[in-house]
């Protein structure tokens, strides 16, 4: 019998379904890479965790972005710096499946004291346990029955369950079968869930399935499972004319995690510099699609982004909302 943790304050009610602007972070990895000089060739980001000065790093990450959210009396969601942390990527890098369960343990611990520092009646805070794609997140390669993704990826939700997370988001996701698994290991756990696809240039998946038979297809298939869907890892250039308004599916999409460069995936794999694009660009970006689509409302950033384009998605959405 599984025992829902007093900590996970916000699993039967997500307060970003009940609107208002809600922040998240932007692009972790990006950032301890080429901003912060840590040498992470998998973009392990959770390795982190292990050691006191890698969790000051991390602590003065977040320090950077959750403050905009309390100023500006905005929500955020607490993404956990997981996205890595499964099975065949810790055994990449040497971690055993003991050694990367504490770490997923001490990722939501990490978000549970970031949640004591900064929320406030104004801004609350959720937290989410970050699951990413079992291979690549810019390749499908060999994809999973949806019965072997929910099998695959069931312990690390499990963690994430019982150290008292709020809900599981499931990042650049590249296919449907490995969604639909992830959302059922979720359901089966008792949390919510949240599918973010990556897209390439053209605005489909990797796989080549148009946006908007993913979510169809996913939704069909869960009994309209996920809570909510999100795009990340794309430029908004790369979808805004896919998304088709006053459609049915167009409304269960309310996040977006953009990159800030206009390249697609594998120019961005062979580039030797970071390009951070133009932030507030990026801001006016959001701005146009919130106007065109006021439910979307999860704003963060992926490859690429930091606080500083953070902010000014958040300057411009203000005016939006």
């Amino acid at each position: 019998m599984n025992v829902t943790p007093t900590k996970a304050k916000y699993r039967h009610q997500l307060p970003q379904l009940n609107g208002g602007l809600f922040l998240t972070d932007g692009g972790l990895e990006t950032t301890l890479i080429f901003h912060e000089g840590w040498d992470l060739p998998a973009a392990e980001a959770f390795v982190l965790l292990d050691a006191p000065r890698g969790l000051a790093t991390l602590r003065d990450y977040f320090d950077r972005y959750v403050p905009m959210a309390v100023e500006r009396g905005n929500g955020f969601v607490l993404e956990s710096p997981t996205w890595r942390a499964n099975q065949d990527w810790g055994a990449k890098i040497g971690y055993d499946r003991q050694h990367l369960a504490a770490l997923n343990r001490a990722a939501i611990d990490l978000m549970h004291e970031m949640r004591s520092k900064y929320e406030t009646e104004r801004s609350p805070m959720v937290i989410s346990g970050c699951v990413g794609p079992r291979g690549d997140g810019y390749d499908p390669g060999t994809i999973m029955t949806p019965e072997a993704a929910q099998s695959y990826h069931c312990e690390q939700i499990g963690i994430f369950r019982d150290a008292g997370a709020d809900l599981v988001t499931a990042i650049t996701m590249t296919n449907v079968s490995e969604a639909v698994g992830i959302v059922q290991a979720a359901h089966k756990a008792g949390m919510p869930s949240v599918i973010s696809f990556t897209l390439e240039t053209d605005g489909c998946l990797p796989t080549g399935e148009k946006l908007s038979e993913a979510i169809k297809a996913v939704d069909q298939k869960t009994g309209g499972g996920p809570a909510y869907y999100m795009i990340n890892c794309a430029h908004p250039t790369h979808f805004d004319d896919v998304l088709e308004a006053g459609s049915t599916w167009v409304t269960r999409l309310r996040g977006l995690r953009a990159n800030s460069s206009r390249c697609s995936h594998a120019e961005l794999d062979n580039a030797p510099e970071l390009d951070i694009g133009n932030p507030e660009e990026l801001g006016e970006q959001y701005r146009d699609l919130l106007r065109r689509f006021p439910h979307i409302n999860v704003l963060g950033g992926c490859c690429g982004t930091d606080h500083r384009h953070v902010d000014c998605i958040s300057r411009a959405c203000l005016e939006a909302a």
